[in-house]
């Protein structure tokens, strides 16, 4: 059986750094893992998207509407741009972190309301304060690892394998400031 998730962010929110702790992980519990990346104007703060499909044998890296078991969702509007992925009995995670795009911040678009209400009414959601968990454990550039923690806990992917995938992934002097903040979403 494949399995799906999706990860879904912004340019510069460490979306990339996230799908490759989830690859790792995947692999070290025996996985067949295939990984595409979507990046728009990831470096101006464009969505970027990727698709993780894993299970005794993966042929194709992509989600289509409706495949999702998990959408790992880095900011609210990229959430709602994304429900339509989500399988119905799915998990959606959402950061509640709101991040202003290019026609928003130039005035020509307003940011959409009540976005969790919008997306939460069909879904199975668990929104998240991954900023503030982030500061908690010491950087707020750790907010991708508090979700991966997160997300982690609805798997069947043992601790000590996640624990695993970050040493491999993350560089040695952030490794401390990463465990912190996967055991902050781990234990929310």
């Amino acid at each position: 059986m494949t399995r799906n998730i999706m990860i879904v962010g912004v340019g510069g929110q460490g979306t990339l750094l996230a799908s490759r702790i989830l690859g790792a992980a995947l692999i070290d519990a025996g996985y067949d893992v295939k990984v595409s990346e979507v990046h728009g104007m990831s470096q101006r703060g464009g969505s970027v998207v990727t698709y993780v499909r894993f299970g005794d044998k993966v042929y194709s890296p992509i989600i289509g509407t409706g495949e999702a078991d998990i959408i790992l969702a880095f900011e609210l509007l990229e959430a709602y741009r994304s429900v339509s992925f989500l399988k119905p009995n799915g998990i959606m995670i959402v950061n509640t972190q709101k991040l202003d795009p290019m026609p928003v911040i130039t005035g020509t678009a307003q940011y959409p309301e009540n976005i969790e209400e919008k997306i939460g009414k069909t879904l199975n959601l668990k929104t998240v304060d991954a900023l503030s968990l982030a500061k908690e454990a010491g950087n707020i550039k750790a907010v991708n690892v508090v979700l991966i923690g997160v997300m982690a806990k609805s798997t069947d992917i043992p601790y000590e394998n996640w624990i695993e995938a970050l040493k491999k992934t993350v560089p040695a002097k952030f490794l401390d400031i990463n465990l912190a903040a996967f055991d902050k979403g781990y234990n929310l």
